[in-house]
């Protein structure tokens, strides 16, 4: 196979930060608001029944100037600072401790409202989804101790109504918490996934265009002797070296200890020449005209399998174009090329093999199939272990980017026959 240019490409998979606690920042937001219009109505409600009805009304303006100024500080984390926290609560408190010299005795007796009512409740709730469960737990517990002393003993409600609310904010503090830690994960998780199939790639690309190189050179140098062998030996050398290196990237673990060059590919005929430089400078050219703006073309993919056809190998396709969207159109024939390639290492210089093309409504098909010897059970699960990634990466790889399928049928005397499937209409495929 000729040498293809290992191109560098930008990684496809973004992954996206989500913010799981950020709706939880919003229903703070929309609490506050509301329990500060409460606490008002409450007042104006009451009016007549103050003591000092005018000091109540002043921190009601306190209270009313304070939301004005800081409402969108609890829209989101990075809003919502330490010092704020703490300025929000002392607001809380200072109504609290207030209470008691602007109302009657009575009132408070009787389980009258606080000054902010549950206003305070949103102070605690912002330090239990800003810093989680502990948090929460001293901000309640400090609101709560100064209920007590506003009330001036333990009374039932009172110490009901802390309670409800140190355990309201200690839940939302630890769900907080594990939302966080959740997020945390899926982004590790996101980006390993993205990372290793940008590796993926990469393996096919090295697989497709390097490693074939070196073995077709190590091949010939054996075969022509002198010099030319011991630079075919060089090169053996070097790809169980690529091939560990690769393998090692994608799954920890190396080829078989004692492998040695001579454990390559069996000696074949001349690899045929790759005809997928045009049709990967076309995909180039379709995604530098998909980041412009201007809609990709999409390519026929009998241009891109008619060059494979020869004396070796056969071609049936429709005689209507098959369209697909350039990249998918490029990755489908790599993967014909690298089934091909395992035709001519594999099955022997005498084996013919053959390419069926389907356009089918839903997907496109293509089917290629040799009559030689067969795979013998087990093979394919000792190459990819060895670091042979033509069928795991080059071929299976390809189709699973794509949302296709390849589907590989070997039965011993009675040839191979491998089955890709590629979906139309997926986004990811352009």
């Amino acid at each position: 196979m000729a040498q293809q240019p290992v191109r560098e490409r930008p990684v496809r998979e973004r992954v996206v930060r989500m913010s799981v606690e950020q709706p939880l920042w919003r229903a703070l937001t929309g609490y506050r608001i509301l329990t500060a219009l409460y606490a008002i109505a409450l007042y104006v409600h009451a009016y007549g029944e103050y003591a000092h009805p005018l000091g109540a009304g002043a921190y009601m303006l306190l209270l009313a100037g304070w939301m004005a100024f800081s409402w969108r500080m609890v829209s989101s984390a990075e809003r919502c600072t330490r010092r704020f926290l703490i300025a929000d609560l002392s607001v809380a408190i200072v109504g609290i401790l207030l209470t008691p010299l602007v109302d009657t005795d009575q009132r408070i007796i009787d389980g009258g409202p606080t000054l902010p009512s549950i206003w305070t409740a949103g102070a605690v709730l912002g330090f239990a989804i800003k810093g989680g469960w502990r948090w929460g737990a001293v901000a309640s517990a400090i609101a709560g101790a100064a209920n007590i002393v506003e009330r001036g003993a333990f009374a039932q409600n009172t110490v009901h109504n802390v309670m409800l609310v140190w355990v309201a904010s200690v839940a939302i503090g630890y769900v907080v918490e594990v939302a966080r830690a959740s997020e945390r994960t899926l982004a590790r998780a996101l980006q390993i996934e993205a990372a290793t199939r940008e590796r993926e790639r990469l393996a096919r690309d090295i697989h497709d265009s390097v490693l074939q190189v070196l073995a077709m050179v190590q091949r010939r140098g054996v075969a022509m002797g002198g010099e030319a062998a011991e630079l075919g030996r060089m090169a053996g050398e070097q790809e169980v070296a690529l091939r560990t290196l690769i393998t090692s990237g994608l799954d920890r673990s190396g080829p078989p200890p004692g492998a040695r060059p001579t454990d390559a590919a069996p000696s074949a005929g001349p690899a045929a020449p790759s005809p997928l430089a045009t049709a990967r400078a076309a995909a180039d050219a379709a995604r530098e005209a998909a980041e412009a703006g201007r809609p990709p073309e999409p390519l026929d993919l009998r241009t891109l399998l008619a060059p494979f056809a020869g004396a070796s190998v056969s071609l049936a396709e429709p005689g209507a174009p098959v369209l697909l969207p350039a990249h998918a159109a490029t990755e489908l024939a790599s993967a014909v090329s690298a089934a091909l390639d395992n035709v001519r290492q594999h099955a022997g210089e005498g084996a013919k093999a053959f390419i069926l093309v389907e356009d089918e409504p839903d997907a496109v098909l293509v089917t290629v199939r040799d009559d030689g010897p067969g795979i013998p059970e087990g093979r394919l699960v000792d190459a990819e272990r060895e670091g042979r990634l033509g069928v795991a990466q080059s071929i299976r790889g390809r189709l699973r980017d794509l949302g296709g399928s390849a589907d590989l049928d070997s039965v011993p005397g009675q040839g191979t026959e491998v089955e890709l499937r590629v979906p139309r209409g997926r986004k990811d495929a352009s």
